[in-house]
């Protein structure tokens, strides 16, 4: 049986994105790194990170934990994300405005 993973997002704006992720969404976070695409998957509800991870074969040991600053408040979160490229590197589709 195949799994679903859940949905994520991706955001025009970094700070719509942040606000998405620290509501407990996906945000899915487009990178460069050394030449190569790259994405973050970030969000603060840690058990959904797990599930998404699941569901593309990512091993739970590779979820990395690392607090952010919430763009509304300043203050730090607990925030956690997948490292995602090759072939779990989702394919660019549509970016909200």
């Amino acid at each position: 049986m195949t799994r679903v993973p859940p949905a994520f997002r991706e955001f025009a704006k970094r700070r719509d994105g942040m606000i998405h992720a620290m509501d407990g969404g996906l945000w899915l976070h487009r990178h460069l790194w050394k030449g190569k695409r790259l994405a973050h998957l970030v969000s603060t509800d840690k058990a959904l990170l797990l599930e998404y991870g699941a569901a593309v074969g990512l091993p739970a040991d590779r979820l990395q934990f690392k607090p952010l600053k919430d763009p509304r408040t300043g203050i730090a979160r607990d925030a956690w994300h997948w490292d995602l490229g090759g072939p779990v590197l989702p394919p660019i589709r549509t970016v909200v405005r």
